[in-house]
């Protein structure tokens, strides 16, 4: 199995394990990454599991629907590669990936 590294705002790493077909937000919370609230369990309803890719990794990460765009829109620190992490399906083509996470969630 591959590795996800999440980056916190202030620059703390921590390696989880891909598990492939959970969601980036499953695999944060899973792995105590402190910064992904995931309020919601998933249900695209809260925004508190933003991320920020790098431009390389946001073509693996699959299609933003409505919904999520939506929820992306009320984020202050929205940024052009955001992503609501319940809504990435995590895949081995993901491994090596690096996610970082905003100063502050929803």
């Amino acid at each position: 199995m591959g590795t996800i590294t999440f980056v916190s705002h202030d620059g703390e790493a921590h390696e989880a394990e891909i598990v492939e077909g959970d969601s980036l937000m499953q695999i944060a919370t899973s792995n105590g990454v402190a910064g992904i609230d995931g309020d919601c369990g998933g249900e695209c309803a809260c925004g508190t599991c933003h991320v920020i890719l790098d431009q390389e990794w946001l073509s693996r990460t699959g299609e933003q629907n409505p919904e999520e765009l939506q929820m992306l829109d009320l984020t202050p620190e929205r940024e052009v590669t955001s992503r609501l992490a319940c809504q990435v399906r995590v895949t081995e083509a993901m491994d090596g990936m690096t996610v970082k996470l905003p100063e502050f969630q929803m």
